[in-house]
This record gives structure tokens, C-alpha cells and sequence, in this order.
């Protein structure tokens, strides 16, 4: 057997090529939507990718599934169950070449044998996939192809369908089939590997591991949510959905096109580059007759502060830079120009292709930018402070903290406002805009984001580019849920 788990950084998503040696067919589990990539790691092997399998309908990317089936004539094997849920593969429904699987059932990848494991919780629908190696002489699993079901050190969150997709009441039900499917997982022999769907870095839970993969038996004996799941349904519910970060305002819009269907992709968008004298042009908000959004990559938040381009968005390139763009360009045909490196535009147009953002019309280079700055072409600023400047505050300033829930209740400032950053764009109507705003964050990194984004919608805002530990050391905090503009 041939196994390749293929990593994309900027989700923190593992897909899974699983390959016979004898036949040289693949099976490609939970691939993205830039597909050729799996096609060369699969060319590479001297394998044929003849079989297509997806774990659940995911929240965070969208899926290359029926790319894949219709680029290669893939067989796709999707879960049959979570149907009376609303949450089956819709899109699929009158499709030729796809298997709908229930729990026990299996398939072939040559000597290989595939069988799923239906494991509700984090979605409905959810299966995992027990991978037994025959060619090799086995007769037990190798190993749990265990998607959002179980991660390094976690377990997938059971409070999307609530909190992304607005399916109230759906969570504390979530989280008890996510207890059950536990008990099932418990059953399996310690020698079994997990390769989960995710690592550290993804929002479908909360304290995922690195290392990419695990065994029942080690999660069995560290993995924390697994724990709480020993002392009972009750605990296990509390514990699960207590701390669980906000969700990406994009996950809802993931959700609904990979239930509905993914809009094809032919290509990759091929971005023109900007020269200098063509930026003044987009310094007033258009290319062409059309309204733009620039995002602004540059990994040093000072440098975007004191001079960026005016309106200009901020995602530096790295983990959080899908979940930024895609919380706060809440349209997918918005126009997009990526002031980016030559030498990461791929990167920066794969990761955005991967959550149905493809309009990246062009690029601008650091260096471009610098010498359009230069040349005396109007660029913007942003104050910079630190939490001294927030202690000393007058009544007159509002305080936004875009931390997660759980980091508020353990210590925010007295009187702040607080909303996620994640969470923002929906929320910028709870923004006061006739007084100066000053955000903060943990360290600085998401509150930077977070006040690219107020300004450019004409706010008057402060970056805190300081640590909170530092504020508590200066001055006194509040604890608890109560947080007031």
C-alpha cells in the first residue's frame, strides 16, 4: 500500500491518497479544489486516481471532489446518511458514477479495503474510513481515515451547524451523537493509526495537535475531549462546547455550496501584475469600471500601518490568511488585488481559490508599492498605541477587544466592546463611528486585521500593537461574559 497524507499549511487540511502498488489505482480522500496537485503526487507514485472519497460536507474549504470525478472519471463514494438532517451531498443526487455509503458498508482500491464508519457529531452526515491493507496480508484496519471526527489531542467541534450554518438548536444534539460515536471509537484496537482531516490551526475545534497523526491507542490515553467523555454525557456536552472559537464568517457559505454544489474550476486565476503608474488608479477604489478590494499581505503590521495603499484590506500570507479574507470579503465575485511577493502569488491564489474567493484580477509587489509611496502617491496611515494609551483613555474612545469568548472571560478591559474579528464584518453596525476606536487583541496580530478593516470603512481607529499581558500588569481587568461598549 501506498499512503500519501498531503498537507495544505494554510488550512491546516489533510488530504489522504491511498494507493495500491499492485493495481496502481488511488483512492483521494477529502481533496481541495486545486486538484492538480493531487494529480502529481498520485503521477508521482505511479498511481491513476480511480476513487474519490469525502468524510462529511465540510465548513472551512471547498471541495474538489466532482473536479476530480469530472477531470479523471473518478468513482466518488459520499455519505448516505444525515440525509433527514438537510445535510446530504445534493449536488451528487442524480449524478452517474457515485456510491452513496452507509455505515459498514465498503469498497475496494484494488488489495485495499475501505469500509465507513458513520461518526455523527461534528456533522450529521460524518463518516470515517477504516483502511485494512489485504495486499499486505492484513486482516484488521491499519488505520481511521477519521476526518473532523477526531484529531490529534481533539475531537471535532459539534457547534457549527448552530453557529456557522444558523441551524438553531442543533448544537447540544451534535455534541451527544458526538459522544456516542466516541464509545464506537473507543472500541477500536490501540494499534490503530488516526490520520486526521485537520492539525493545529484549524477552527473545526479547539486545541488540535501538530503532529499529523496519531493512534486510538494514544489518543485513548491523552486526548482531552476523549477524557471529558469518561466522566459522562453530561460532562462530555459541557465540555465540548465550552471555549469553541467563532467561527470564519465564510464557513456558512462553505457549508452551503459543498451541499449544493461547488461552482467549477477550470484554471487557477492568472492575476496581471500592476505596474507604478497604474496604481493610482486602484488608490481610488476602481479598476476599469470595476470596484476593487485590495488585500494587503505584507507580513510586517507596522509597515501597514504607517503607509498602505487607502481601503486597503490586511491578511498577511501564512495560518490565518484565509480565515481573514474570507470573514471580510463577504462577496465571492468582489474583485480582489493581492499586494503580494512574485514569488507567493501562487500561494496567496491557491488559498483563496480553496474557499471560492477566484476573482484575484492582479498583483502588486512590496517593491512596487514602495516606489509608488515614493513617487508621492497617496497612501493612507494608521495610528499605532499601547496599552498605556488604552489605560489613559478619555470617556470619548471606544476600547474593541476582537479576542475569542473564552480569552474575555478570563480578563478583558473594563468598558470594552467586544466582538471577534472573525465575526466583525457582520458586526460593523455595533461599532461606534463618532468616536476614535482603539483595538486590541492577545498579542497584536488579530487586532491588526481587525483595524485594517474599521478603517477602511472610514472609521477613526487606534491599533494597539501591544501583548494584553502587558495591560494587566499596568492596569485592572474584568472577568466574566459582561462586556459593554
Amino acid at each position: 500500500m501506498i499512503f500519501r497524507q498531503i498537507h495544505d499549511p494554510s488550512l491546516a487540511q489533510y488530504a489522504y491518497l491511498v494507493g495500491c502498488q499492485r493495481t496502481g489505482e488511488a483512492l483521494l480522500v477529502d481533496p481541495e479544489r486545486d486538484i492538480d496537485r493531487y494529480l502529481e503526487v498520485a503521477a508521482a507514485e505511479g498511481l491513476t486516481i480511480k476513487h474519490v472519497a469525502e468524510t462529511h460536507i465540510h465548513a472551512d474549504f471547498l471541495s474538489g471532489a466532482r473536479d476530480l470525478a469530472e477531470r479523471t472519471g473518478a468513482h466518488l463514494y459520499l455519505s448516505a446518511e444525515g440525509d433527514d438532517a438537510g445535510w446530504g451531498s445534493a449536488w451528487a443526487s442524480d449524478l452517474e458514477g457515485v456510491t452513496f455509503l452507509r455505515d459498514g458498508d465498503s469498497f475496494e482500491v484494488g488489495n485495499i479495503e475501505v469500509r465507513a464508519v458513520h461518526s455523527p457529531g461534528h456533522t450529521p452526515e460524518h463518516l470515517a474510513f477504516l483502511v485494512t491493507d489485504h495486499g499486505g496480508g492484513a486482516n484488521e484496519p491499519m488505520g481511521l481515515l477519521s476526518g473532523d471526527f477526531v484529531f490529534v489531542g481533539d475531537l471535532g467541534r459539534p457547534d457549527l451547524l448552530e453557529q456557522a450554518a444558523g441551524q438553531s438548536g442543533a448544537q447540544e444534539p451534535a455534541a451527544r451523537q458526538l459522544y456516542e460515536s466516541v464509545q464506537r471509537f473507543l472500541d477500536l484496537e490501540d494499534f490503530v493509526q488516526v490520520w486526521p482531516g485537520h492539525g493545529a490551526g484549524s477552527a473545526c475545534g479547539k486545541a488540535l495537535g501538530a503532529v499529523p497523526q496519531s493512534t486510538v491507542g494514544y489518543e485513548r490515553r491523552f486526548n482531552g475531549s476523549i477524557d471529558a467523555a469518561r466522566r459522562g454525557e453530561e460532562a462530555f456536552v459541557d465540555a465540548i462546547l465550552d471555549g469553541q472559537p467563532e467561527p470564519p464568517l465564510y464557513f456558512a457559505r462553505m457549508k452551503a455550496q459543498n451541499r449544493d454544489g461547488v461552482p467549477p474550476l477550470a484554471a487557477l486565476p492568472t492575476p496581471r501584475a500592476v505596474a507604478p503608474d497604474e496604481l493610482a488608479a486602484l488608490e481610488s477604489r476602481k479598476a476599469g469600471a470595476a470596484n476593487v478590494t485590495v488585500v494587503d499581505t505584507r507580513p510586517d503590521r507596522s509597515a501597514f500601518m504607517a503607509s498602505h495603499l487607502p481601503g486597503s484590506l490586511y491578511a498577511p500570507l501564512g495560518s490565518s490568511f484565509t480565515t481573514v479574507v474570507g470573514s471580510y470579503v463577504t462577496d465571492p465575485e468582489t474583485p480582489l488585488v493581492l499586494v503580494v511577493p512574485d514569488g507567493r502569488v501562487d500561494e496567496a491564489v491557491r488559498s483563496l481559490v480553496r474557499i471560492g474567493l477566484d476573482n484575484v484580477v492582479s498583483t502588486i509587489t512590496y517593491e512596487t508599492l514602495a516606489a509608488y509611496a515614493q513617487s508621492g502617491g497617496s497612501m493612507a496611515s494608521v495610528l499605532e498605541v499601547g496599552f498605556e494609551d488604552v489605560r489613559d483613555r478619555g470617556d470619548e474612545t471606544v476600547v474593541l477587544d476582537v479576542r475569542r469568548q473564552a480569552e474575555v472571560d478570563a480578563g478583558h478591559v473594563p468598558g470594552s466592546l467586544h466582538i471577534p474579528h472573525t465575526r466583525l464584518a457582520a458586526r460593523l453596525d455595533e461599532v461606534p463611528t463618532d468616536r476614535p476606536v482603539l483595538v486590541h487583541c492577545q498579542s497584536g496580530v488579530r487586532a491588526a486585521v481587525a483595524t485594517a478593516l474599521l478603517a477602511s470603512r472610514g472609521l477613526e481607529v487606534a491599533y494597539v500593537n501591544d501583548g494584553f499581558p502587558h495591560y494587566r500588569e499596568i492596569a485592572p481587568v474584568e472577568t466574566g461574559h459582561e462586556v459593554a461598549a
